[in-house]
């Protein structure tokens, strides 16, 4: 999931890490890992890697929640910038 995340939707991990991981001048992201909690991302800010958790606001039932929540978060994301 990870991988298919960071070269499908690199820009959607860009405004994870903006928006829920209150990182507004990184410039690049990087989903590192993912569990039923949150996830886990390398943000780039300047020349430094910064890492990143982001909570869910529940506990990811399987990989279908999983896809649902990540989507609903985008959403949320771009609506807020």
């Amino acid at each position: 999931m990870c991988a298919q995340m960071n070269e499908d939707h690199g820009d959607a991990v860009l405004l994870y890490a903006q928006t829920f991981g209150s990182l507004t001048d990184a410039t690049a992201a990087e989903m590192l890992s993912i569990d039923t909690e949150g996830m886990n991302l390398s943000a780039q800010i300047n020349d430094t890697a910064l890492p990143v958790r982001i909570q869910f606001d529940h506990i990811l039932q399987d990989s279908e929640d999983a896809h649902h929540t990540l989507i609903a978060m985008v959403k949320q994301a771009r609506s807020a910038h």
